[in-house]
C-alpha cells in the first residue's frame, strides 16, 4: 500500500475530505428543509417526516442537521488544513473529532430503530458517511500509533 510522507495511505486524506464533503451536503440539506419549513420526502423509504419532526431532531433550539453541518465541516475544514501544512496533530485531531460523529450515528439510529420504528433515508446517509469517517479517522490514529 502506498504511503504518503506521513505514513498515512495516499487514499485516506481525500477519502476523509470527500466522505466529509458529501456529510456536509446531507446535512445542509436537511437544515436547509427545516428552517424553510418545507417537508422532507423520502422517495426510497418512508418515515422521513416522522424523523425530521419528532422531538429527538432538536437539541433545545437546535436542529440535530444543523449540528451535522457544523461537524462536517470541521472534518473539512481541518483535513483541509492538514492536507495543506501535513501537521499530523492536526490529522489527529480530526480523527479523533470522528469518533463523536460516530457515537451520535449509532445514537439516532437506535433512536429511529427502537422509539420512533421510522428511518429518514438522509439521517442513514449521515450515519454512513460518519461512519466511513470514523473508519478513515481510526485508521490515521492507528498508523500515528505505528510510527512513534
Amino acid at each position: 500500500m502506498e504511503q504518503t510522507q506521513n505514513n498515512f495511505p495516499k487514499w485516506l486524506v481525500p477519502g476523509m475530505l470527500l466522505i466529509g464533503f458529501l456529510g456536509f451536503l446531507d446535512s445542509l440539506y436537511l437544515t436547509i428543509q427545516h428552517y424553510s419549513g418545507e417537508e422532507i420526502t423520502c422517495n426510497i423509504i418512508h418515515g422521513c417526516d416522522v424523523v425530521t419532526n419528532s422531538v429527538y431532531s432538536m437539541i433545545g433550539p437546535v436542529p440535530v442537521a444543523l449540528l451535522g453541518v457544523l461537524y462536517y465541516l470541521a472534518i473539512v475544514f481541518a483535513v483541509i488544513l492538514y492536507w495543506d501544512t501535513k501537521r499530523k496533530k492536526i490529522m489527529q485531531l480530526a480523527a479523533w473529532a470522528t469518533t463523536a460523529g460516530f457515537i451520535m450515528s449509532v445514537y439516532f439510529l437506535i433512536i429511529q430503530a427502537f422509539v420512533l420504528h421510522a428511518f429518514c433515508q438522509y439521517c442513514l446517509g449521515s450515519a454512513v458517511t460518519s461512519t466511513l469517517l470514523f473508519i478513515m479517522g481510526m485508521n490515521a490514529v492507528c498508523r500515528k500509533k505505528k510510527m512513534v
